[in-house]
């Protein structure tokens, strides 16, 4: 049965950067569904249970809509109707017509014939943070660009612009920027991606943008809009996953030597994902009345679904706060389920496969260089993770 009376605020605070908040466990405990009060003042629900998760994810009782949801935390932009190509905030068929082009392009055989280019860009990374030589932050050394690095590649846009949108994203991301300033960023970018579009068109290449291009399908501002969402969905929880899964390793010897030992497989890539759940929550909203979990959830409510939870439910993973390095279960809801499972999952796990025990072997004596107090972790945020990670070797 539901809990009748709403908690106030979705559970940030950790007392360890790489398990859930206390008080999020304490929640699923008692009850896998909630009511929640949200920031807006709305009150909706929480669901901290996998097999809830799942059956969210899987009925079409529930909309991805923005212009419909409310947030469980503050959002860098004010949330609205989903921009043209934006496919992340819509429901079929609009989601279906801007998805399924861009799904043959990260199969697991298109994303395997991508592994050289992922190397090559991981050894160049890791070339010029060896040149700068440490201390340095290693999300901005090397955690960030290598995914921004790799979609921007993925698009065909220039290494000047992939620059340009790396420095655009702390605006774009950051809650703590004025708003002006995030929707001047967000602007800015969504221009820089409508440039490219165009410039395909006169000068087309052997990229994944000029392909679609062809295509003729889509309109210029409609591509502009899928970029600006692969951009941001393609790097950001990379960004994040690459950085607390170094953290994690640093502090971890034991977990350190696997790495390096290797290889990383997939089923290891998905452990780094189930654990640390990057993507800590995923936010539906009721089309029509309905019931989950015995909880009448009325029409127009919203529903957070916390992975950080699920992903440590006991019902579904026998010691789900151990990390299991042969990661024996592949199952979680990392990347969510269902018909808008992140179209990038292969994308991510490889980029991880790869770059960390390259990072790793580069930098045998890569240590810490700041005690744990002074990590500061992205904890009210829609991707979770750590500002800054100072290391030295």
């Amino acid at each position: 049965m539901s809990t009748e009376q709403a908690i106030d605020g979705y559970p940030v605070t950790r007392q360890c950067p790489f398990h859930p908040p206390a008080e999020l466990t304490g929640i699923r405990e008692e009850s896998p569904v909630t009511r929640m009060t949200y920031p807006d003042g709305t009150i909706g629900w929480l669901v901290t249970g996998y097999a809830l998760g799942r059956e969210v994810f899987g009925s079409p009782a529930f909309s991805s809509r923005h212009d419909l949801r409310s947030f469980p935390v503050p959002m860098p932009l004010p949330p609205g109707k989903a921009v043209p190509g934006m496919f992340i905030g819509m429901d079929p068929p609009d989601h279906t017509r801007y998805r399924r082009p861009l799904s043959k392009a990260f199969t697991v055989r298109r994303v395997r014939d991508l592994e050289p280019r992922i190397e090559r860009v991981v050894d160049e990374c890791l070339d010029a943070m060896e040149a700068k030589g440490g201390p340095v932050d290693l999300m901005q050394e090397f955690a960030v660009p290598v995914p921004v690095r790799v979609i921007s590649e993925l698009l065909g846009a220039a290494p000047d612009v992939a620059e340009e949108l790396k420095k655009l994203r702390v605006d774009v991301l950051d809650p703590d920027a004025p708003r002006e300033r995030a929707a001047a960023a967000s602007r800015a970018t969504s221009e820089l991606m409508l440039a490219l579009v165009r410039s395909k068109r006169t000068a087309p290449g052997d990229d994944l943008l000029s392909a679609l291009v062809e295509d003729g399908e889509l309109t210029d501002a409609e591509l502009a809009g899928m970029m600006m969402l692969m951009l941001i969905a393609g790097h950001e929880t990379t960004a994040q996953l690459f950085g607390l899964s170094a953290y994690l390793v640093l502090e971890r010897e034991p977990l350190r030597k696997a790495v390096v030992d290797g290889p990383v497989t997939d089923a290891t890539a998905n452990e780094f994902l189930r654990y640390l759940s990057v993507a800590p929550f995923i936010v539906r909203v009721a089309l029509k009345d309905t019931e989950v979990g015995g909880a009448r959830i009325a029409a127009g409510e919203s529903v957070t679904i916390s992975l950080t939870a699920a992903n440590r439910d006991p019902e579904r993973f026998a010691d789900p706060d151990t990390f299991e390095v042969e990661g024996p279960d592949s199952t979680s809801l990392a990347f969510g389920h269902g018909l808008h499972q992140c179209i990038g999952q292969n994308l991510a796990r490889t980029e991880l496969r790869i770059g960390l025990p390259a990072l790793l072997r580069r930098f045998p004596a890569l240590r810490l260089a700041a005690p744990r107090e002074e990590i500061r972790t992205r904890d009210a945020m829609h991707v979770y993770g750590v500002h800054r990670l100072p290391v030295t070797w």
